[in-house]
């Protein structure tokens, strides 16, 4: 990976660039903070280039691909204090309440930009396809993987067929195994792993169907995916994994499971009800 400021690698490269190249590079320069958020797909299309041609122009910058470059992009743009991995905009030299603030700030504000982007016919085709599934396998990779474990505890308090399946060769055995008709409820924010990719392609090629719950619909795995919910949040490369990209998940996995139910809303709620009493027994 190159040392020093990616700006000016691509200001001492840019007369090597193809024509399609220095489109990239005329974006990302003058769109350096909104770049570093962005998916591949999403720059290309607003480049107006192909996703081969943000590749080959991260790789002649001399990164390894497109992820190392708009790393890159985050740690040139961010000043000393702003390079911070804290979420919300946190500084050093806040007080506990101005960081609590801020962080309270940023959980409302992924709430407030998934609500806006939520699609009611995309909830209604995700919670028909879940409904109509003979078993649902919840998944994901790295820290996606406990929004797919709180996924399959939360729809087990009501219904009995959805399973969080967390190692990536558990993952590829359990699709291989599933019937025509089931289901996979995937999580990732980047919607670009390279296991969900090929995950969602066995679980096309198995006859099964899935959905994606993302913050980049246009991704490579949402290529794969019948049905995309799009959650909102703004994640950094340095901020990855932050606690309002979950909250803004799970929220969508709030509203999903609750569509599910009000399909059969007495079977649920007396599902739960049995759930609730089971469990009440095993505490003290």
């Amino acid at each position: 990976m190159p040392i020093g400021n990616v700006f000016e690698k691509i200001n001492s490269e840019y007369y090597q660039l193809t024509a399609a190249e220095k489109k990239v590079a005329d974006y990302a320069v003058l769109h350096r903070r909104r770049t570093q958020y962005m998916s591949i797909s999403e720059l290309a299309e607003e480049a107006g280039v192909a996703e081969a041609t943000v590749s080959r122009f991260c790789r002649r910058l001399g990164y390894k691909g497109y992820n190392a470059f708009k790393l890159a992009v985050a740690n040139s743009t961010a000043s000393r204090e702003e390079r911070s991995p804290l979420s919300g905009e946190v500084l050093p030299g806040d007080s506990i309440g101005d960081l609590c603030q801020k962080l309270c700030s940023a959980s409302r504000e992924a709430l407030q930009q998934t609500l806006d982007l939520i699609r009611p016919e995309q909830v209604r085709m995700a919670a028909d396809l879940l409904a109509g599934a003979g078993k649902v396998l919840c998944m994901g990779q790295g820290g996606s993987m406990l929004l797919a474990h709180e996924a399959a505890h939360l729809f087990s308090t009501a219904l009995p067929n959805y399973y969080a399946v967390g190692d990536t060769h558990l993952q590829a055995m359990a699709i291989c195994q599933m019937a025509p008709g089931d289901a996979v409820l995937y999580f990732s924010y980047s919607g670009s792993t390279r296991e969900l990719a090929e995950n969602l392609r066995l679980v096309r090629q198995r006859r099964g169907r899935s959905v994606l719950i993302t913050r980049f619909p246009k991704s490579p795995g949402g290529v794969y995916a019948d049905v995309v919910l799009q959650c909102g949040s703004t994640e950094g490369p340095i901020q990855g994994g932050s606690v309002a990209a979950r909250v803004a998940q799970l929220f969508l996995l709030d509203v999903l499971f609750s569509e599910v139910c009000r399909r059969d809303l007495e079977g649920c709620l007396r599902r739960r009800a049995e759930v609730a009493e089971v469990i009440s027994n095993l505490h003290l």
